[in-house]
């Protein structure tokens, strides 16, 4: 029993790091199962794994998102209802929750009233989350009540096992309270602060990953679905299903005023139409590139099908089940699994990332000369520039045939051996293939993601070191004991000392400053209290890095443009941090936080240009006129006009040294913005032309 309390300690802290060691589950419960049972068998190996997955998706649906979600509902009613400062509620239900585990463990070791330890449990399993998954109340109340069942009417639910399982739950919410130093480090206000989660309605986004999207798993949509529409009128509108309130912080026009939250919109889902839907969907992207990928690694012809789109009869292909599996084994599981497994155990072609298979890019080899040959062609006749790349690795698949002796010296290993085979295997599976399923990744990755495998070589790797003590029982056939263990091994030891050997030119970071010297580059070449505008992770993290951790220009504010589509680094760009000025804006909270001004539309009510303030003065305004738009039902943000002027005040220009004096007579009189062909202007768009309006050419 300590050791599960201890287990579950190390779940809650490593949930606070990645939610992949939850996979470890099955594994861990096959090892108490086999060490708890003197007999076990087929039928008790099948119920432990089945409990193994009960406890996975308690974890992963109940606790991890349930806890979260019931400290915004308390930090909800303190703040509207009770009015107190945000995040009153959660500190709130956290003491509660501590009160009720407590008083649950008092019951339990007391053991004085079971009716009173069963009440504890059931509220403490309710209290943390557990019932409320998803978004449907009836779930809720089904869950509930299954947990009521399971409290009273299972005999075997004693006092030590409600003891247990709740000193389990206290250990791994002490591991999950990790995240509380987020929403502390966010409230804080610091210069990076990815989605500012410093409440519990933006930290559940956070951890939820609400970024990246849906994808399917058992059941959705292929690259051809449909959204489904109804009619409304004369009209057709896409069906969407509501998925429950998105709460956040109301706008302050000014820091006194009082603490709220609001609505800002509902997480919804498109409805697709069922006809386009498969199970098993692997091929679920519409993008271009991903539908070209799917379609090639498919050998794709599909099949022809009508759908009814709003009255209108509709016919596309769409993927078979046998060409969605086709896509699954040749590309989910064997280009983006096996080969990562065989650059590990077998050997690497070289470094160069591959999308669609190409035989001269980062697939899998030997060094066996005619395997390679029937993998990827005679290497001896590829550039010289592929044979001598860094990541050219030949294992002659040494470590490979040493898992695969492990493997079976453990299955026929007798009844432990058995035993063991099947604990390795689950980790070895639920590490590796099982992440597969879970990830349906899409094609054309913007890396490779053999890292998210690690795990699963971890397992093989187990397998690898049994493998030593069966050779050696084979080689005692032959020779002396010792003998043949002080030989096996020190043949064996060659296995890593050639892997050492491949790998460790290409693996040696040792002198690679490039990424860091680019990015101190890039500032020290800045004027000061410059912005440079970067787009995407690649370009923004080495000038992040450069900054925080040796302080180098810290007068020069980082702007990323991808993260300027938001409402929250909005704010962060409007606030001084270390020696940079907050950016020459004067929008206020409510004028860009909640969905405001996210999209501003180019309708071009006027023929001729405006002045860029005035486009900005029509956008900022609230009043009726500048919202209401003939043919759209809800008011809109919008721009009048498809080309706008900038006057350029040419001696401000001069002063700030923006240009040399010798140049004064090129400076263009007004600055021309011609957006036509162009029908909508992003949030970081708006906030670009806001900076060239309020600039007055400074920064």
């Amino acid at each position: 029993e300590r050791w599960i309390i201890f287990i579950a300690y190390l779940m809650g802290l490593s949930i606070g790091v990645h939610l992949l060691n939850l996979l470890c589950i099955p594994a861990l419960v096959l090892v108490f199962y086999y060490k708890k049972y003197e007999e076990p068998n087929l039928k008790g190996t099948l119920l432990a794994l089945l409990i193994s997955f009960v406890l996975v998706a308690v974890v992963l649906y109940g606790i991890v998102p349930g806890f979260v979600n019931m400290a915004g509902w308390f930090d909800l009613l303190f703040v509207n209802v009770l009015g107190c400062s945000f995040n009153t509620g959660a500190v709130v239900y956290i003491l509660l929750m501590i009160a009720a585990i407590v008083w649950g463990l008092w019951e339990s070791y007391k053991g004085k009233s079971e009716l009173r330890s069963r009440i504890a449990f059931c509220v403490n399993m309710i209290f943390v989350g557990i019932p409320f998954v998803g978004y449907k109340a009836w779930l809720w109340i089904v869950l509930i009540a299954a947990i009521v069942v399971f409290a009273f009417k299972w005999k075997k639910l004693s006092g030590s096992l409600i003891n247990t399982i709740l000193l389990s739950l206290m250990v791994m919410l002490i591991g999950y309270f990790s995240y509380g130093l987020t929403v502390i480090r966010s409230s804080a206000q610091p210069p990076m602060d990815q989605n500012s989660p410093d409440n519990m309605f933006s930290l559940e986004r956070y951890l939820n990953r609400e970024q990246y999207g849906e994808t399917p798993l058992l059941y959705g949509q292929t690259f051809v679905s449909e959204v489904k529409w109804k009619r409304s009128g004369n009209n057709c509108i896409p069906i969407y299903e509501k998925r429950g309130a998105v709460w956040n912080k109301k706008a302050k026009n000014s820091p006194d005023e009082k603490d709220r939250y609001e609505i800002t919109g509902y997480n919804e889902r498109p409805v697709m139409a069922d006809e386009l839907n498969m199970f098993f969907p692997r091929m679920h992207s519409a993008r271009e590139d991903h539908i070209a990928a799917y379609k090639a690694w498919s050998n794709f012809q599909g099949k022809k099908v009508t759908y009814d789109k709003c009255g209108q009869k509709e016919t596309v292909m769409k993927p078979t089940m046998v060409e969605n599996l086709r896509f699954f084994f040749s590309y989910q599981v064997n280009y983006m699994y096996w080969r990562y497994f065989m650059w590990n155990f077998a050997g690497r072609q070289n470094d160069i990332q591959g999308t669609m298979g190409e035989l001269h890019a980062g697939n899998w080899i030997t060094g066996i000369k005619f395997i390679d040959r029937m993998l990827v062609g005679d290497m001896d006749e590829m550039p010289d520039e592929l044979k001598q790349n860094k990541g050219y690795n030949r294992y002659y698949m040494l470590p490979l045939i040493l898992g695969l002796l492990g493997i079976l010296a453990q299955a026929y290993g007798g009844k432990k051996g058995v035993q063991g085979f099947w604990i390795t295997f689950f980790l070895f599976f639920m590490t590796g293939l099982a992440i597969v399923l879970y990830l349906n990744q899409t094609p054309n990755q913007p890396r490779e993601r053999d890292y998210a495998y690690a795990g699963s070589f971890y397992a093989f790797c187990i397998w690898i070191g049994l493998a030593i003590p069966a050779l050696v029982r084979l080689v005692e056939k032959i020779m002396p004991k010792t003998i043949a263990a002080i030989l096996v091994s020190v043949l064996c030891l060659g296995v890593p000392t050639l892997m050492a050997c491949e790998n460790w030119d290409d693996h040696d970071r040792s002198g690679r400053y490039t990424c860091r010297d680019f990015a101190y580059n890039y500032l020290v070449g800045c004027e000061e209290d410059a912005i440079i505008f970067t787009n995407g992770d690649n370009d923004t993290f080495p000038l992040w890095y450069i900054q925080e951790v040796e302080g180098v220009r810290t007068d020069v504010r980082v702007c990323n443009m991808s993260y300027l589509q938001t409402d929250w680094y909005y704010s962060q760009m409007l606030r001084p941090y270390y020696e940079s000025e907050a950016f020459p804006v004067d929008w206020t909270e409510p004028m860009y936080k909640n969905g405001k001004r996210d999209v501003a539309r180019i309708i071009p009510r006027r023929q001729d240009s405006i002045s860029l303030q005035q486009a900005m003065s029509w956008l900022e305004s609230d009043k009726e006129f500048t919202k209401r738009i003939q043919g759209y039902q809800e008011d809109i943000d919008y721009i009048p006009a498809n080309r706008l002027y900038l006057n350029i005040d040419k001696q401000q220009v001069l002063d700030n040294k923006y240009v040399d004096e010798k140049y004064a007579n090129r400076i263009v009189e007004k600055m021309d913005f011609n957006f036509n062909g162009k029908s909508y202007l992003g949030k970081h768009e708006l906030m670009l032309l806001k900076l060239i309006e309020e600039g007055e050419w400074k920064r």
